[in-house]
């Protein structure tokens, strides 16, 4: 690494001393060779990218993108000429592969959801527990708020979103009760993320049910409102394809998940491509399919897996329900 490197020395931690979930896992799992080329689609701080370029010799690159204007800005302050970022949602993963000649890739790592940061600075909207203005959006410059699409939506939107994205049981009861506040309050509604979570709190008390242990009543909710936001689930399911289009032969997929809908979203792709749901000879057993599959399914990795004797699991709240999927290009 460059001596004026910036993750010099931080041993994966980011810059704000956040460690990314399941690192160690994940750094393993892409099985980095010290001259190969490998994508950081979510740098958030750096974590994962420096850690990457710790096991990159001086003919290996990294290329990191990230939606975030932030994270970008923390990216381009370092000085590797193995490293580069850039500003780009998942879907626009081809046009900045080209843009930086990799033709084909070792190794391509997504970390999905929101970053640490996001939550911790209220102003970015994505916390319920300090208040903050109602955004929601990882890159600012793009899109509308959550805000602006609440103020806008008709109620059976509303609630179809919080059902499907939160699986929140209470989806319907919840979009009525911001429907009645736009109503109450015009144009001066929904402000802040404190009055939105207080608003399905009071939802979730009348209704009588109760928020999971160690959960605020307004999490789904607000989980379903930032995806829907952000189109996360359409920006993964681009970039699983192009990822694996771009990969080269032995070159390994690594995702780690947050949500059930993630989460099963890329397990079904990574079975799709693995071949284990195409028509099979009755009699064979033999796969029938125009071409043989692109993917082998490596590992799935829970955060409570076995750890080389002596490293303790560092305490990141994060990780009670990450899921980390490894695949490898055939």
């Amino acid at each position: 690494m460059a001596a004026d490197s910036e993750p010099r020395g931080n041993q994966g931690a980011d810059r704000f001393g956040h460690r990314p979930v399941l690192l160690d896992e994940a750094i393993e799992a892409l099985a980095i060779r010290a001259d190969g080329r490998y994508v950081d689609c979510t740098f958030g701080r750096g974590g994962h990218s420096g850690a990457i370029l710790a096991r990159l010799g001086p003919q290996g690159r990294l290329l990191a993108i990230d939606r975030d204007p932030d994270a970008v800005a923390v990216g381009r302050g370092w000085r590797d000429p193995r490293f580069a970022i850039e500003h780009a949602r998942f879907s626009e993963l081809d046009a900045v592969l080209d843009a930086h000649g990799f033709d084909r890739v070792d190794g391509v790592l997504l970390d999905l959801g929101v970053s640490s940061p996001q939550l911790d600075d209220p102003a970015r909207g994505f916390s319920f527990r300090e208040d903050g203005p109602l955004d929601m959006r990882m890159d600012p410059t793009r899109g509308i708020s959550a805000r602006e699409w609440l103020l806008r939506a008709t109620e059976n939107d509303i609630a179809k979103v919080v059902k499907d994205y939160g699986e929140e049981r209470l989806a319907v009861q919840i979009a009525k009760a911001i429907v009645a506040r736009r109503g109450d309050a015009g144009e001066q509604a929904l402000r802040t993320t404190g009055e939105l979570a207080a608003l399905v709190a009071g939802v979730v008390r009348r209704r009588g049910g109760r928020a999971e242990v160690g959960k605020d009543p307004a999490t789904r909710t607000f989980q379903a409102l930032r995806i829907h936001v952000n189109q996360e689930l359409e920006e993964l399911a681009l970039v699983l394809g192009k990822a694996v289009a771009r990969l080269a032969t032995g070159g390994r997929l690594v995702v780690i998940s947050f949500h059930s809908l993630e989460d099963r979203m890329v397990k079904q792709f990574i079975a799709h491509e693995a071949g284990r749901d195409a028509p099979r000879d009755p009699v064979t057993g033999a796969v029938r399919r125009a071409q043989a599959p692109r993917l082998r399914a490596i590992a799935r990795v829970l955060p409570g897996a076995p750890r080389a004797k002596g490293r303790a699991r560092p305490a990141n709240p994060r990780e009670r329900s990450a899921v980390m999927r490894v695949a490898e290009r055939t």
